[in-house]
């Protein structure tokens, strides 16, 4: 009779040490993009209703608009970090619907970025020491 090894104690097993299955990938994928494509447009629509709302007060709609360039920034970065995170489970769906989402989101907040610094232009340069300005319209 000989005995045999006794089996061996399973190893602790890592998220990363094996590919996701590809049922669950989708289901992760088409679920955190149909998420954030909700709660984005959600939160643009309120920035936008406010906007509307403050009928020409152009300090609440300046607020408004900061709100929501900062809101974009902040759902960008979420959403690398979950590509950052589904990249080390090794899902590569739910990383591409999280890139995909992550440059429609950066496309966004450049434009965004680019409409708020387009209306607001920088100061007008002040004159030089010798200037004088000429009032009577004989100047030259």
């Amino acid at each position: 009779m000989t005995n045999s090894l006794p089996e061996p104690t399973p190893r602790r097993r890592w998220p990363w040490s094996s590919r996701t299955s590809a049922g669950s990938d989708l289901a992760a994928a088409l679920a955190l993009f149909v998420g954030e494509v909700a709660v984005f447009g959600w939160k643009s629509f309120g920035c936008a209703m406010q906007i509307w709302a403050a009928q020409g007060a152009q300090a609440e709609i300046e607020t408004s608009r900061i709100a929501s360039i900062a809101w974009t920034e902040h759902v960008l970065i979420a959403t690398l970090v979950l590509a950052g995170l589904a990249a080390l489970t090794r899902a590569p769906w739910t990383v591409l619907s999280q890139l995909l989402a992550a440059g429609t989101l950066a496309v966004l907040l450049v434009l965004s970025q680019y409409d708020h610094d387009r209306t607001h232009p920088g100061p007008a340069p002040t004159p030089s020491v010798g200037y004088s300005p000429c009032y009577s319209g004989t100047c030259q």
